[in-house]
């Protein structure tokens, strides 16, 4: 056999290689397209085949004339030229040189044929003529699949230039094909082009069936095949329908504007709305920017022309600095909920310069907000917010341990010119610095020192109950101990058990600034060892007090994970900056406790709760989270006695099969005895057909929307551009 191959590949260099090598293929003539094409792409002149090369092999050979080789047996002719290889595999070649100089020979074929055409052609062909560089020729009887995803079956192929490939009497589907009756979805045409540069599909006169029965007529049809990853043209439409805009069609169009930008509009025609959605991305050489957005004119709000407008940007600039930018506007408060394209109720609009090393972080960002809630007056509420954050860690020579020095200014301004807190305007400029340093004990313990100060400036407009300016220092110092006890059982197992105590002072004065930015408190494991537990700036922690704490952790070798926090916070007098409803009030807190639990096949449960001297819960919050081949389920409840606030959200889908998938989502509120929301989605997929139908009902009213119930379908038929997802059900060809 392996003689057989090398006698085989010798001789047809000898007869072929200085006539094939680098020859300029002979384009064929093709019946020109509909005028629709715009003469297509047809209109093209081959191009030479550039550094190309030409083998045959097979079990046996045989030349009966000078001009003519006949190979049987496991024939194979490998085609390369330009980084490309082209291999064909057949039962019989007959090889017959070529009778003018610059021109391939031609090959006489006998199938069954297999044609590997680059990475994602595969063409089956029961006879064939083609050219030696396997560029040009016919095909009988031809199968032709595209990167495993969609088959199209011919009578006839036609190949021209290595580039264009031209089907008569053609079905293409990228479903299976079963052994009885038609497959879910094809498309039938009396003939199809295929271009392999512009990787796009061509059909005359096609109709798509659906099992079998005749669904769409489409005199001219283009198509991207499915290596082409953005093209311009229609996406798949989606049935829209809800109780405040009926019946309505969104057939999204995509206009790609080069290869750096693209553009999608989308009409959306309903009885009730007359809608135009459009979303904008552009990449430049340092960053992109997307915006999305839509304009309207409907029966909920007659008269007006209705929109939003979201966007975001990211940009790197020198010296390690990035950009960022986030916008958010809509025309009135009602709109992003009635037409489902966000739910949320403040708009923030912001610009940030960013630079984080390793030792150093700068950051400056100035936003806008913009309530949507029929409760709040926009003239009242903050409307331009700036901040510069400036950190430098080090390690002081003389100290020893670690040191951050910060630098913070913060002001926002108020529409409002009410005196007092409705129209209170106002900045502040920080200086902070923070020290810590630890020593290891002989008995395993870690004893730390901790200091620190805040230098704050205030000016302050439009509020008579304050200065306007006030300058002020807040000194801090502290000591923690902690004694990490670590034990391995006799199954590998490694439990970690380790106390901590703070102690902790600052002086005990009464507030001087107004309060802007920490009005809630939360009181968690994240801050249970913290000099303060106010998340901004105007309120520090006051008075002595320490922070006591134990934590176990067990890792298990078995896959699974458990750890529990228990923490307090003990003071020597209560200064009552804390809030009773916070569990941060009084001399004592309530007891804060955290069991967090990871088991495998991604299976977590994390709990955290706090609790008063007697032991009743004030305060609780669970979530679920599970995640394996079938299911995926996100679960939360919270539970809080201050404000009367129970409720349970549940996010979770099942696979049922390969093709089917159930979706739900809920929201309960259980102080209300009502569902606050509602969706349930099925969606069926397999290689050819992406089917997606979702159910929702929104139950809470307010001052600027009512409940709403919508409804969607798509459907996509996979096989064409980037329409299958993860390649589900991908073809493949074997010889």
């Amino acid at each position: 056999m392996r003689r057989g191959i090398i006698k085989v590949a010798a001789l047809a260099s000898l007869l072929g290689a200085a006539d094939m090598g680098g020859r300029a293929a002979q384009a064929q003539t093709l019946p020109p397209l509909p005028q629709s094409h715009a003469a297509g792409p047809l209109a093209a002149a081959s191009t030479p085949a550039s550094s190309s090369a030409v083998a045959l092999m097979a079990d046996r050979v045989r030349a009966p004339g000078g001009d003519t080789l006949i190979a049987e047996g496991h024939v194979e002719v490998t085609f390369r030229s330009s980084g490309k290889t082209s291999r064909l595999k057949a039962s019989r070649v007959i090889y017959t040189r070529p009778g003018a100089p610059g021109q391939p020979g031609q090959l006489q074929i006998e199938g069954p044929i297999t044609l590997l055409d680059g990475d994602n052609i595969v063409i089956l062909a029961n006879s064939a003529e083609l050219s030696a560089d396997l560029r040009d020729g016919l095909m009988r009887g031809a199968r032709m699949v595209l990167n495993r995803r969609l088959q199209l079956a011919a009578v006839e192929l036609n190949r021209v230039a290595g580039r264009y490939t031209q089907l008569y009497k053609t079905v293409a589907s990228s479903c299976r094909v079963p052994t009885t009756g038609a497959p879910l979805w094809q498309l039938r045409a009396r003939r199809v082009v295929h271009d392999q540069v512009a990787r796009q599909l061509y059909f005359d006169n096609a109709r798509l069936q659906v099992l079998g029965l005749p669904v769409v007529y489409l005199p001219r049809l283009r198509l991207p095949d499915p290596t082409l990853k953005r093209a311009t043209g229609f996406l798949v439409p989606t049935v829209a329908t809800t109780s405040k805009l009926g019946f309505g069609l969104k057939t999204p169009y995509f206009i790609t504007m080069g290869r750096h930008a693209d553009l999608t509009l989308t009409p959306y025609l309903s009885p009730r709305t007359r809608t135009l959605e459009f979303a904008l991305r552009k990449a430049f050489a340092t960053g992109d920017i997307a915006l999305h957005g839509a304009f309207s004119r409907d029966e909920l709000l007659s008269g007006r022309i209705r929109g939003y407008l979201f966007g975001t940007g990211k940009f790197d600039l020198p010296h390690g600095f990035t950009l960022g930018l986030d916008l958010q506007t809509v025309t009135d408060p009602a709109y992003l909920l009635q037409y489902d394209y966000a739910d949320i109720d403040r708009l923030a609009s912001d610009v940030t310069l960013l630079r984080a090393r390793r030792n150093q972080l700068i950051e400056a960002s100035a936003i806008q907000y913009h309530s949507l809630r029929a409760s709040d007056d926009n003239t009242t509420l903050p409307f331009l917010i700036g901040d510069v954050v400036v950190k430098q860690r080090f390690a002081p020579a003389l100290l020893g341990g670690e040191a951050t020095l910060s630098f913070e200014t913060h002001g926002h301004y108020r529409r409002s010119s009410t005196p007092g807190s409705l129209g209170r305007d106002l900045a502040r400029a920080t200086v902070r610095l923070d020290w810590r340093r630890s020593w290891g004990l002989q008995n395993g313990m870690i004893a730390s020192a901790m200091a620190g100060v805040d230098a704050d400036f205030y000016t302050i407009g439009q509020d008579p109950a304050y200065p306007d300016a006030i300058t002020r220092a807040t000194p801090r110092l502290g000591l923690e101990l902690r004694w990490p006890l670590v034990k391995t059982t006799a199954r590998g197992a490694t439990q970690v058990l380790e106390p901590v105590v703070q102690l902790l002072w600052s002086p005990e004065r009464p507030p001087v600034v107004p309060n802007e930015d920490s009005t809630l408190v939360a009181f968690d494991e994240g801050n249970l060892f913290s000099f303060s537990r106010f998340p901004g700036a105007d309120r520090l922690e006051r008075g002595a007090r320490a922070n006591i704490g134990l934590s176990w952790q067990h890792f298990d070798p078995a896959g699974w994970s458990m750890g529990v926090t228990v923490g307090r916070v003990l003071r020597a007098s209560d200064p009552g900056q804390f809030a009773p409803t916070s569990g941060l009030g009084g001399r004592r807190s309530d007891w804060l406790a955290m069991v967090q639990l990871k088991l495998p096949q991604n299976l977590s449960l994390t709990s955290r709760a706090l609790f008063d001297r007697d032991l009743n819960f004030t305060r609780n919050e669970t979530r679920v989270d599970w995640r394996n081949n079938r299911w995926n389920l996100s679960s939360g409840y919270i539970w809080e006695a201050s404000t009367t606030t129970s409720e349970w959200t549940m996010d979770g889908a099942y696979k049922f099969n390969d093709t089917w998938t159930g979706k739900a989502n809920w929201r309960f509120d259980f102080s209300t005895g009502q569902a606050a929301y509602a969706g349930l989605g099925l969606v069926y997929e397999n290689e050819c057909v992406a089917i997606d139908v979702s159910l929702s009902r929104r139950f809470t009213s307010s001052g600027i929307v009512s409940p709403t119930t919508s409804f969607g379908l798509s459907v996509a038929l996979t096989g064409f551009g980037t329409g299958a997802a993860q390649n589900q059900g991908a073809r493949s060809c074997h010889p």
